[in-house]
């Protein structure tokens, strides 16, 4: 079978169904996976405690129709979740855009169908990612490492890296933030500049792209975040801390096994001032890698030539 076998309507619903059932899953992992909980067990429930009903768990609908409330116990349910779900179904359609719809019409389907399930994987761990992040001021294993195995392993339907790329932009990716802003960082100022799943974010990003992605998510996630920083603070004066970074800091400390500042940036509270402020990078980080994989090839032609060699 090839391409111009199937209708792009087909294949733009096909994603944006998936896309949208997969942002559902992403709410749960979201929610579950900092507080170290199953994302299988036990099935998706309200905060009264009552399962949720297959009806009332419909991507997108079932919000719309319930208005932002629980049917069994009326709590206001928020937003963000109709908004992950809505963010799973747009990655999952610009992916077909670029991978499947792009290509030539007697193309093979079975590859780009590959490709596009692997990259579809990628955009929708990097979204849950960034959610966990913005909320804990941290960066999961299971989506770092995880990913960056995965990468590997699925090099090969990405020719243009191949397993070679793949290996040594993994290396790039976490060396270029571990030694100038833990190791030397820690030298200088005795504590972390940055977390260490910031560098495994960036090796998950240099073994999916190469070494040319993890420069432009670290230029270009440094950008966006630094204007992110400039608005919030021209906005609200400070940075403020997530309220689940303080109320996690605060229940170590009284269990009596404190976070170690050595290890772990959010161990203290922020210092006074604008210097000392915190914000999560790996969402700008994340980005940046978003953007690369679906207009990389043009800004590298345009801009910078050598990095898409």
């Amino acid at each position: 079978m090839i391409l111009a076998d199937l209708p792009p309507w087909l294949l733009r619903t096909f994603a944006i169904l998936l896309g949208l059932l997969v942002g559902s899953f992403l709410n749960v992992v979201i929610w579950r996976v900092p507080r170290e909980e199953s994302v299988v067990t036990p099935a998706s429930h309200c905060a009264c405690g009552k399962p949720i009903a297959g009806y009332d768990n419909i991507p997108l609908v079932s919000w719309l129709l319930l208005r932002g409330r629980a049917r069994c116990c009326g709590a206001t349910i928020s937003p963000r979740y109709p908004f992950v779900e809505l963010l799973g179904g747009v990655l999952a359609w610009a992916v077909v855009e670029v991978v499947v719809l792009r290509a030539h019409p007697s193309s093979p389907v079975l590859p780009l169908v590959a490709r596009a399930l692997a990259d579809m994987a990628l955009a929708h761990a990097l979204l849950a990612a960034a959610f966990i992040d913005l909320d804990h001021m941290f960066l999961p294993n299971q989506i770092t490492i995880g990913g960056a195995i995965f990468a590997l392993l699925s090099s090969t339907l990405r020719p243009e890296v191949g397993l070679a790329r793949s290996a040594i932009g993994l290396m790039v990716g976490f060396f270029v933030i571990y030694l100038p802003f833990i190791v030397l960082y820690r030298l200088v100022r005795g504590k972390q500049g940055m977390g260490l799943g910031d560098a495994k974010l960036l090796a998950l990003v240099g073994a999916w792209f190469g070494w040319q992605g993890v420069l432009f998510a670290l230029f270009a996630g440094s950008i966006q975040g630094t204007l992110a920083a400039i608005v919030v603070l021209a906005r609200k004066g400070k940075i403020e801390e997530p309220e689940s970074v303080i109320a996690e800091r605060e229940a170590a400390e009284a269990e009596g096994d404190p976070l170690d500042p050595e290890d772990d940036p959010v161990a203290l509270p922020p210092e006074p001032g604008v210097a000392g402020a915190r914000i999560a990078f790996g969402p700008f980080l994340i980005l940046a890698a978003l953007e690369w994989l679906f207009f990389g090839h043009q800004i590298g032609e345009r801009f910078v030539g050598f990095l898409t060699d």
